[in-house]
């Protein structure tokens, strides 16, 4: 499994626009999922190590973020024939069993994923009120494995930067994680 890291933030880049359906059965838009100050768009899934690394604090940090007026989605872009411990049925039960408090989509041409330009999972794409990239790095120091507690909330403290200023961090660490598993083809 080959670990990627994001590239470099692209500020001012906008965010694509997207209807995908949620593991609520509802169809969810962009804007429907952006906050009053921004949106974080994150790609994940269920199966990567690097994601299930840091599941609890991206849980963590959107209900932080919430507070601030930053609205949160996941999108899920792998191929689930090839990995079903990411099919739509285990996206419903996961996000479920950890009361996910924001929408969790599926991609499923991963149409969105190559708009965004989304590379890995965890993939995190932070985004200003004008809907303007400002943050295209990582959760926290955490890779394979949790880093320990009390390391810099790195995504938090970049989606606070931008609520409060509409800009983020002139440096940013790139996420790492499983490449997206693109369909053949």
């Amino acid at each position: 499994m080959a670990a990627l890291e994001t590239p470099v933030c692209e500020f001012g880049s906008p965010a694509p626009d997207f209807s995908l359906v949620g593991v609520d059965g509802k169809v969810w838009t962009r804007d429907a999922c952006k906050g009053e100050r921004g949106l974080l768009v994150m790609f994940i899934c269920n199966h990567c190590p690097f994601v299930k690394a840091v599941r609890p604090r991206i849980l963590r940090d959107a209900r932080d973020l919430a507070s601030l007026g930053i609205g949160s989605v996941a999108i899920m872009s792998n191929d689930t024939e090839d990995y079903p411990e990411d099919s739509f049925e285990n996206m419903q039960r996961m996000a479920a069993d950890l009361d996910f408090p924001f929408p969790y989509l599926l991609d499923e041409t991963q149409d969105v994923a190559r708009a965004y330009g989304a590379v890995c999972t965890p993939d995190f794409f932070g985004y200003n009120a004008d809907l303007g990239l400002q943050y295209r790095g990582r959760l926290d120091e955490s890779r394979r494995e949790t880093a320990p507690e009390g390391v810099r909330r790195d995504l938090y403290e970049a989606m606070k930067q931008i609520a409060e200023t509409g800009r983020g961090p002139a440096e940013q660490i790139p996420s790492m994680g499983c490449s997206i598993k693109w369909k053949a083809g």
